[in-house]
């Protein structure tokens, strides 16, 4: 090189990777992306060297993964690619909480097992679970108060245990024992809500207790887990408990229960069961996961403190049990479990007060927010939490989602409803994309029957996959979908505000068969 003279030569990129540089570029050394291709689940390439990534225990805190993302980018896609390479790398037993039924398609595909409660299949919430009857009936005690207000009246919640105490000690259980067997050397069948509810009615028609109304109180709220039709809770399981844990893929179906208290009753129920277990199983240091358990949406029981999901999160590393939380918000999870996820994959995220929380909580850059904003479907950024110091940055980002199978997409077509600026804005986006199962998904959650959700996804596939969002939205309402619902929808797919509103103004045109009016009222409900 001649003093005073700029030499330039080319330069491979992985050459640059290893020189010192003033800003290092934000991906993690190869060592920690691609450290042993056999014990790692390939999620995909990074965005600027373009590594293969491999998610792996041995480099992270703990085994735990949040993953957060608007709807449609790609959440249930990836945590289905995940759990299918698991059961081949570690051989992992998995357990999906599912509250909508979005994953059942799948497991059955998968050759797993569905357990649909509500239909068929019934929890008795006073199992035991291989725990004694004192240390269950504190936990259905926690978790009455977690879904009622129970813990707001002492005497109710007083009588309501002890009620739980007698039922177990009536059908001749000890109450500090776990094995529990009859004369003959028959396991005893635990009580259910139903005998505790006979119980607190028999102490009422006494008519020698001296609040009467505390007592119809604590009968009543009892009372609604044991109608007819609606007893899922209290009969006896059909439910083996010991065996979901080892049974390969079981997908745990919500969506018959008649409400969001069922299914965080059915969820949390299921959850203790797990976390017993978890205990029951001594320390392995052999290399592997035993369980994966998925909640997908469960803010109801995601969010508490005091829910046993934070407990599983807590002790699951020295057990080789292993949580995958899943959330459009992240605030919906628990403070307990996000600070201690060992990873956590960030797909598209949009509105502000979440891209704070995230940035606050992880420490990321504001490049890295302003891409997290702006990804497309599959697209994510990833924070591990590693066990071992390093110079170079813990979040990074992967190009796409690589799975099993080519995620579908759908379309919905804005160019009709954008402004007249958005349009001549060469870098606003003419169409939103979401992928298929997340729309199926949200759909049903929406109660629109499997019927019709095919055949609106019949009417995307013909057209290319694409639909222009005055149709769709006119679809939506014909099948009684609520307008406020169909407006969250859009805003969940990245739509703003104005264009929602300009949406809902083309469909009351289009409805009332006006042409070229302006429109001066909205109705959003």
């Amino acid at each position: 090189m001649i003093p005073g003279r700029l030499h330039i030569d080319k330069v491979s990129n992985r050459a640059i990777s290893s020189r010192d540089t003033l800003v290092h570029p934000p991906e993690p050394p190869k060592e920690i992306l691609f450290g042993n291709p056999t014990n790692g689940i390939y999620v995909g390439r990074t965005e600027i060297f373009k590594m293969p990534f491999y998610w792996t225990y041995e480099n992270v805190a703990n085994p735990h993964i949040a993953i957060c993302g608007i709807s449609g980018s790609g959440k249930s896609y990836f945590i289905k690619t995940f759990l299918l390479r698991a059961s081949f790398v570690w051989n992992t037993n998995a357990i999906i909480i599912d509250w909508a039924g979005e994953y059942k398609e799948w497991v059955n595909q998968s050759g797993g097992k569905i357990i649909s409660l509500g239909r068929g299949s019934y929890l008795n919430l006073l199992d035991l679970g291989g725990m004694k009857p004192y240390d269950r009936i504190k936990q259905v005690m926690r978790t009455l108060e977690l879904l009622t207000d129970v813990g707001n009246y002492p005497e109710q919640r007083r009588l309501t245990e002890q009620a739980i105490e007698k039922a177990y000690t009536q059908t001749k259980f000890r109450m500090d024992v776990i094995e529990q067997k009859d004369e003959l050397g028959k396991p005893l069948a635990p009580p259910t809500l139903k005998d505790v509810v006979r119980i607190l009615s028999d102490q009422a028609q006494t008519g020698t207790y001296e609040f009467p109304a505390e007592l119809e109180n604590a009968i009543y709220r009892i009372k609604q887990f044991t109608k007819s039709g609606e007893d899922f809770f209290a009969q006896q399981s059909t439910v083996k408990l010991d065996a979901i844990v080892s049974s390969g893929l079981i997908d745990l179906d919500l969506s018959g229960l008649p409400d969001e208290p069922s299914r965080a009753l059915a969820a949390l129920t299921i959850l203790q069961f797990i976390k017993e277990r978890m205990r029951q199983e001594s320390w392995s240091a052999a290399k592997g996961l035993k369980l994966i358990v998925v909640l997908d949406e469960a803010w109801k029981i995601g969010k508490d403190e005091n829910s046993d999901a934070v407990m599983i999160v807590r002790e699951g590393r020295k057990y080789n049990f292993s949580m995958i939380i899943a959330s459009q918000n992240p605030t919906d999870i628990s403070e307990a479990i996000f600070s201690n996820a060992g990873t956590t994959f960030m797909l598209k995220v949009k509105f502000e007060k979440f891209l704070d929380y995230l940035q606050g909580s992880l420490n990321f850059s504001a490049y890295m927010r302003d891409k997290i904003s702006k990804l497309g479907v599959g697209q994510c950024a990833v924070n591990l939490a590693l066990t071992a110091q390093t110079k170079y940055p813990p979040t990074f980002l992967v190009e796409k989602i690589e799975g099993e199978e080519p995620s579908k997409e759908y379309f919905l077509d804005l160019s009709e409803v954008m402004s007249l600026q958005k349009r001549r804005d060469v870098s606003v986006p003419r169409s939103v994309s979401f992928a298929r199962d997340e729309f199926r998904r949200r759909l049903r959650q929406f109660g629109l029957s499997d019927d019709r959700i095919e055949e609106l996804s019949k009417l995307f596939d013909k057209n290319n996959r694409r639909m222009d969002v005055v149709s769709f939205v006119i679809m939506l309402e014909r099948y009684g979908i609520a307008r406020r619902n169909v407006g969250d929808y859009l805003k969940d797919a990245g739509i703003d505000d104005a264009t929602i509103i300009n949406i809902f103004g083309k469909v009351d045109l289009k409805k009332s068969g006006g042409v070229g009016r302006d429109i001066s009222q909205v109705v959003m409900e």
